[in-house]
This record gives C-alpha cells, structure tokens and sequence, in this order.
C-alpha cells in the first residue's frame, strides 16, 4: 500500500493529514499519538505503537519477578 500524503503548513509547523484508509490502517483516532521512528535506508516511519512500551514491559516484568511475594501480599 502506498498513499501520498501532501505537506502543508499550519502555524510555523509542517504538516500531513491522513487520509481515512491511512488512519483504518494504523487503527487510530483524533488524539491519538503517533510515532516517527528510523526507518532503512535514513528513511522515517511512522507507527501508532510507543517504540518504548517493549521496553517498559521488560522493566515492569522484572519488578514484578523481583517483588512477586511483596505484590501477592499487598494484592490481599
């Protein structure tokens, strides 16, 4: 899929408006975030996923390892 999106100016800023098959695409709403990350080639991409939540999960799964028996305690 390949969709041209057209820059505009508002303000002092750039921007694009996504068309209604882009943003089905990305499953996202008004006031949703999106995400330009690094893409191949010194290219940009654009997501609707937090490229940090695979990390925080990792820390919170950890604690969670970490203090099992303190969390099951203070669950009751």
């Amino acid at each position: 899929m390949m969709i041209e999106l057209k820059v505009k100016k508002y303000g002092n800023s750039l921007g694009v408006i996504l068309p209604k098959e882009a943003a089905a695409k990305l499953n996202v709403l008004e006031g949703d975030a999106l995400y330009l990350t690094d893409g191949v080639n010194g290219g940009l991409r654009i997501t609707a996923e937090d490229p940090n939540f695979s990390a925080q999960m990792q820390a919170a799964e950890s604690i969670i390892k970490r203090y099992r028996n303190t969390l099951r305690e203070l669950a009751k």
